[in-house]
């Protein structure tokens, strides 16, 4: 991730120029279109280059089932970074203590006990539970996306508390999901640099909270459990996450009951294309004029810079 003074003056250039819109939180921001027309262009070429593969195609909303997330084992890894959704449920005696502390100004969360729901912090985690119970002979593949949230609120315009992830998970044999995650690593690779971004591979690791968790990090570095593609966003020295390949082994599989044979836990892996974090990344290496960005690099994305047809006026006589 970029150093401080490299993202502020990252996202302060791109506050200026339109292409973020501030929120007054650090890590929220509005897109420009033409933002969002990059993102698309990402997206359709995320899918090309996976449809050959057959996968089954899931949207999910930004929440999920806040049992799931527990059954997950999220929280006991990553609680720094969980979203859980509140909402009011009372009567005119609470409404009116809830109006009071809007009033003179004082905290009002507290009136909003938790609903049924939780933010989702991965495209991947509404994929298991769907999952559960004997796969099919060959496993499942599928294609998501999701906006995820992660509460680490950054000056960092690539460290967005909420963001969207798209990605292919596999759920198999351990020999078939290894080697989904193998062809992964080197096709993302491949499909970053051709739009004109200097990306490199590096073993890597979660951000498990606690002393539990340095271990947890410990052991999925040896196991080399997890890699990012890393490119350069704000700063060239301090490069930047921008997807992932992930091999989680049988944790979630486990946690959702999912098989490949009677007593034999699948195991999952997955690769997440940040969609912001390349977009930013893009605009970093080619300027933050689309208009202006190579020809090869529109055309894979299939952004049409060309001017909008003038409308013209019909006079009545």
């Amino acid at each position: 991730m970029t150093s401080t003074a490299a993202g502020i003056a990252f996202r302060d250039r791109l506050l200026e120029h339109g292409v973020l819109v501030s929120s007054g939180v650090p890590g929220l921001y509005g897109r420009s279109g033409a933002f969002e027309e990059v993102v698309d262009g990402i997206e359709r070429y995320v899918t090309r280059m996976g449809r050959a593969d057959g996968p089954e195609v899931l949207r999910f909303p930004p929440i999920l089932n806040r049992s799931h997330m527990a059954r997950s084992g999220y929280l006991n890894s990553f609680p720094q970074l969980a979203g859980s959704v509140h909402s009011f449920d009372g009567g005119a005696a609470e409404h009116k203590e809830l109006m009071h502390h809007l009033d003179v100004g004082e905290e009002w969360a507290d009136a909003l006990p938790p609903t049924d729901v939780a933010l989702t912090p991965a495209a991947c985690y509404p994929v298991y539970p769907i999952a559960a119970g004997m796969l099919p002979e060959g496993g499942r593949l599928f294609d998501v996306m999701s906006y995820c949230f992660r509460h680490e609120p950054s000056t960092d315009p690539a460290r967005m508390q909420s963001f969207r992830q798209r990605e292919y998970v596999r759920l198999g044999t351990p020999d078939d999901v290894r080697a989904f995650r193998d062809l992964w690593l080197e096709r993302s690779q491949m499909m970053l640099s051709s739009l004109g971004l200097q990306v490199k591979a590096d073993l890597a690791n979660d951000a498990f909270f606690g002393k539990r968790g340095r271990m947890l990090a410990a052991s999925q570095r040896d196991q080399s459990l997890k890699f990012e593609i890393l490119a350069p966003v704000a700063d060239a020295e301090a490069l930047t996450a921008i997807a992932s390949c992930n091999y989680h082994l049988d944790h979630l599989s486990g946690a959702f009951g999912v098989y490949t044979a009677p007593n034999e836990f699948a195991h999952t892996a997955c690769v997440g294309f940040g969609l912001e974090r390349i977009t930013l990344a893009l605009f970093a290496a080619h300027g933050l004029c689309v208009d202006e960005w190579p020809a090869e690099v529109l055309g894979i994305l299939g952004v049409d810079t060309a001017p909008a047809p003038q409308e013209r006026t019909m006079s009545v006589s």
